[in-house]
């Protein structure tokens, strides 16, 4: 079976995109972890599948898979991709397209200068919206982590979310408090786990342990969590620079019941064909 496929990246978070309307693309969990394998397959934090959409008004639905073969609910960065990818691989000649994930409808636009908006939609807030185990808002609210008391915010954006303010984000301790934070039992589904400073009332350093991925170079959905988080506690205003390890996002958000609008850039990489399914990690090979 030959597989068409992009390798693409938004500020180094990369992907593997996969064209589902003019291919059939079948994917297991075994694949996926075989194509995402960065030394034994083609390597990335994420697999993408464009596919027809399945109700009227929607351009296209894709769908969402993290590296260790688990399907999640959105993607901020791939969702910048998947747009410039649809146009590019000649799908649609909009600048405009409304896309269906798991996580809701979103609506990127196509700049002219190559970059793309994403609206996110309206944030969720309320603990069974996440979901969180617990009821209620839970904005710089404490949280019992590996015998510590840390005050966190609670974001869905389309997909669970757990930001933390810090006053150095470079030393943020992603690998040993992230992996705590994405399996703790307030997160039934997991959580993607941010780490916020705040430098000036439009601009954020934010670093990212993301759910299924480890530590990224970006998350859109984790910049877009963040600047909701540091709205919350009144540290940033309606529009904010996002400093990720990857690059820059702005993202904007007037308040409550408004929707999240993302900007940044999307690049295609490269594009190959997969004539055989990458071969599994061997049981002797090294870390």
């Amino acid at each position: 079976m030959n597989l068409e496929f992009a390798k693409m990246h938004g500020l180094g978070n990369d992907f593997v995109v996969f064209d589902g309307v003019r291919q059939a693309v079948e994917l297991t969990r075994e694949r996926i972890r075989a194509i995402a394998d960065r030394r034994f397959g083609i390597g990335c934090d994420q697999v993408l599948v464009l596919e027809p959409a399945e109700r009227s008004g929607v351009d296209f639905a894709y769908r969402i898979y993290n590296a260790d073969g688990g399907e999640v609910e959105q993607c901020g960065n791939g969702a910048r991709c998947v747009a410039l990818f649809a146009r590019e691989a000649g799908l649609t000649d909009k600048d405009r397209l409304r896309l269906e994930t798991l996580g809701g409808e979103i609506m990127p636009r196509i700049l002219p200068d190559g970059r793309v908006t994403v609206d996110m939609g309206v944030p969720h807030l309320e603990g069974a919206d996440i979901p969180l185990s617990e009821p209620g808002e839970w904005v710089r609210a404490p949280l019992e982590v590996a015998g510590e008391r840390r005050r966190i915010t609670a974001v869905s954006v389309g997909n669970p979310h757990c930001v933390l303010e810090v006053e150095d984000a470079t030393a943020a301790p992603l690998s040993t408090l992230g992996p705590v934070l994405e399996h703790h039992p307030l997160f039934p589904n997991r959580a993607n786990v941010e780490f916020v400073e705040v430098r000036s009332p439009d601009r954020i350093r934010v670093r990212v342990w993301e759910r299924g991925a480890g530590v990224t170079l970006a998350c859109g959905t984790g910049a877009c969590a963040s600047v909701v988080a540091a709205r919350l506690w009144d540290r940033v205003g309606p529009r904010a620079e996002v400093e990720l390890d990857g690059g820059n996002l702005t993202i904007e958000w007037a308040g409550p019941e408004e929707p999240i609008l993302m900007t940044g850039p999307a690049v295609i990489t490269f594009r190959g064909v997969l004539g055989q399914w990458p071969a599994s990690r061997p049981a002797t090979a090294g870390p």
